[in-house]
């Protein structure tokens, strides 16, 4: 087999009209293309699968480009390439085109080069097919792009987002002679990912004694991992490595550092981080919302929330999702109903089954089974196995076996096997008759 190269063009006005139409339809292209005889161009019919991407169009393209009585000898890598990249930035059910046109491409002669690789183990990692990923790490050695430092990157970054995959993800970073700072973050990341915080603070550590300095990106991560742990002292350290090295403070540095404090219980360090943002953050204010509501400060998460719409901040509806919790977890119950109403009245956002969640386990902590209840059965959802077991949890802690039994009649089918054993703890336990 041979890499392909494709063909030049002359830049003519004439040649460059067809792509020149950005805002048309792809099929008003590929008139165009033909009109002008420009179907056996390689680097035409690649500019028109750039252009069909960016229309969102890119099923189209290959069905012009491929059709049976194309000329083969027209395809070559840098075609090829294209149209794998724009199926693994597509969205996640369409990732799997990105391997189908892989495997053709290798089908019909045409070699694979250090830009192929990259954009299929990304699309990989999309699929998060663990098998699907050595296969192609063998085909990155069989070609020989396993010194290449993008791939070895890729490789890392693809293998971190299979489930099983972080022992050969440290393989490849152990193995490589020349390490960047992209190699450090998605490793450091991977670990982060997996709350491997041990791991993190290692790789953290020997990266800083070889006088690297980290990306944000790794710090995001670091401190992702220390929130969900729970890690504040370390949560700390990593803030002062952060204020003594001088780094800039970002949206998104920013939004970790917030983040973490919350989850960590600081909710005052993080209200003042909060406050002394430049550019307020939907994003942090929910992280802060949701601070306070799971330490008993609703009152406070209400108000200021009230204050950030004043300022005219919209909501989205994971801010809402913060604020409902908050709610939840401080018995605002009229709040978080009138919120809820305002959720769709005033902003026009359709509730989420996280939103619903919120509402019944909202209910369910104040007592107010039977309403919690009532809630469910005007859902226009189902109920997810969250909710049910929320509902039961509720029953049986407030003595309200009977209508914990009610849950379980004629309950949609992901719910049924889930919940089971529940329905036989109530049964055991005898019916309360008054609901």
């Amino acid at each position: 087999m041979r890499e392909k190269n494709h063909n030049g063009i002359q830049k003519s006005n004439k040649r460059e009209k067809p792509l020149q139409i950005l805002h048309r339809s792809p099929e008003l292209i590929q008139a165009h293309i033909l009109k002008l005889g420009l179907q056996t161009n390689s680097f035409v019919l690649t500019q028109f699968v750039s252009k069909s991407s960016n229309l969102n169009a890119i099923d189209y393209a290959p069905t012009f480009i491929f059709e049976p009585e194309s000329d083969s000898s027209l395809y070559d890598t840098f075609l090829f390439n294209t149209i794998i990249r724009a199926y693994a930035r597509s969205a996640a059910h369409s990732k799997h085109k990105a391997l189908y046109f892989y495997n053709l491409m290798l089908s019909y002669g045409v070699l694979p080069n250090n830009f192929t690789y990259p954009v299929v183990l990304k699309a990989c990692a999309g699929l998060a097919d663990l098998n699907l990923g050595k296969s192609l790490h063998g085909c990155v050695v069989k070609y020989g792009f396993d010194d290449d430092l993008h791939v070895q990157n890729t490789l890392i970054h693809m293998y971190c987002g299979c489930d099983g995959g972080i022992a050969f993800a440290r393989k490849v970073f152990d193995g490589m002679p020349v390490l960047d700072f992209v190699s450090w973050s998605a490793m450091i990341g991977g670990y982060a990912r997996l709350r491997h915080l041990d791991d993190v603070l290692k790789l953290f550590g020997k990266m800083t004694d070889l006088g690297i300095r980290p990306e944000e990106h790794t710090l995001v991560s670091l401190l992702s991992a220390c929130g969900n742990l729970g890690e504040l002292e370390i949560g700390k350290w990593v803030a002062s490595y952060i204020e003594m090295e001088r780094f800039e403070t970002t949206l998104d540095l920013s939004n970790a550092l917030i983040d973490m404090f919350s989850k960590c219980g600081d909710v005052d360090e993080a209200l003042r981080l909060f406050r002394n943002m430049n550019v307020l953050s939907v994003v942090s204010l929910t992280s802060v919302l949701v601070g306070l509501g799971m330490h008993g400060r609703g009152v406070e998460a209400v108000s200021l929330f009230e204050e950030m719409k004043e300022s005219g901040m919209v909501p989205d509806d994971v801010l809402f999702i913060g604020l409902l919790s908050a709610c939840s977890h401080s018995g605002l119950i009229e709040q978080g109903k009138h919120y809820f109403d305002q959720m769709l009245r005033e902003f026009k956002i359709v509730p989420k089954i996280e939103h619903y969640g919120c509402m019944v386990d909202m209910f369910c902590r104040a007592g107010l089974v039977g309403e919690a209840l009532q809630f469910v059965r005007n859902m226009p959802v189902e109920p997810n196995p969250i909710i049910a077991r929320i509902l039961v949890d509720a029953c049986r802690a407030h003595g309200k076996h009977e209508l914990g039994l009610h849950v379980f009649i004629d309950p949609p089918p992901n719910i049924r096997k889930l919940l089971l054993k529940d329905l036989m703890g109530l049964c055991s336990s005898g019916t309360d008759p008054s609901p």
